[in-house]
């Protein structure tokens, strides 16, 4: 609006004679030219403490979202561990799940006490849950962590870092799933479990009535345990990516 004012835009108050731009108004104080340039300007964009709001495209496009700023160190330092990420997820996914031949890498010793943990932690809940809570906390852990960094410290990068883990938990598992229907693995028991227990994928299978697949749903395993890893990799470049313009 140009000219001369004969109301104030912010607060409606009738002026006793038309005023310029230039102006201010009796009432508020608010000068006419002012008001006139921010009713022009665009909104500003969400306030960083509602991160799942976006005009894009709601929490799915938060996801994308990178840090606010990031330091060049912290920022070359993120592009290297996913290299190393990406090329020690071809050796993991690379092992043969139809041998138990993960099970000599060092992340299957970092997975292994979460494994047992989650029979611990789980065995309140009856004896099936509690066999099957060492596979399921070996999933869950890196889950929950990836969604706190999402949560508590607005990082997805660190998020899809838990995805990437929470695949190669699920990679981990097939060898176990797999071996069920004819059991050569050795158990920290010192046996297979096909007759000296426990070997929770035999357990479980047979309550569920899957035994005859546990070939098929090892195999399942591991494709998705690939495929999860896959996704995190793009998940955590696409980030990265966009982390460019916002370096400090």
């Amino acid at each position: 609006m140009n000219g001369n004012y004969t109301q104030c835009p912010k607060c409606g108050h009738k002026l006793p004679h038309p005023l310029p731009a230039s102006a201010s108004c009796p009432a508020c104080g608010v000068y006419f030219f002012k008001w006139e340039r921010s009713s022009r300007e665009p909104a500003l964009p969400a306030a960083d403490d509602d991160f799942f709001a976006s005009e894009d495209g709601g929490f799915i496009s938060s996801l994308f979202q990178p840090k606010e700023k990031m330091d060049a160190p912290s920022f070359y330092g993120r592009v290297a561990a996913l290299v190393l990420l990406a090329i020690w997820s071809w050796f993991l996914f690379g092992y043969d799940y139809r041998d138990g031949e993960i099970g000599g890498s060092f992340m299957h010793n970092i997975l292994l006490p979460i494994h047992e943990a989650g029979h611990v932690l789980f065995s309140p809940f009856g004896e099936f849950v509690m066999i099957l809570g060492g596979s399921l906390f070996q999933l869950l852990l890196p889950l929950g962590i990836g969604v706190a960094f999402i949560v508590k410290h607005r990082d997805n990068f660190g998020a899809s870092i838990g995805l990437w883990w929470a695949g190669v938990s699920l990679a981990d598992l097939s060898p176990y799933i797999y071996d069920a229907l004819h059991p050569q693995l050795i158990l920290l028991g010192g046996g297979t479990g096909a007759n000296d227990g426990p070997h929770d994928w035999i357990y479980l299978l047979i309550t569920l009535g899957q035994i005859e697949n546990a070939q098929r749903w090892g195999a399942i395993a591991h494709a998705l345990g690939g495929l999860l890893m896959l996704l995190a990799l793009v998940w955590g470049a696409t980030l990265l990516w966009r982390q460019r313009g916002r370096m400090q």
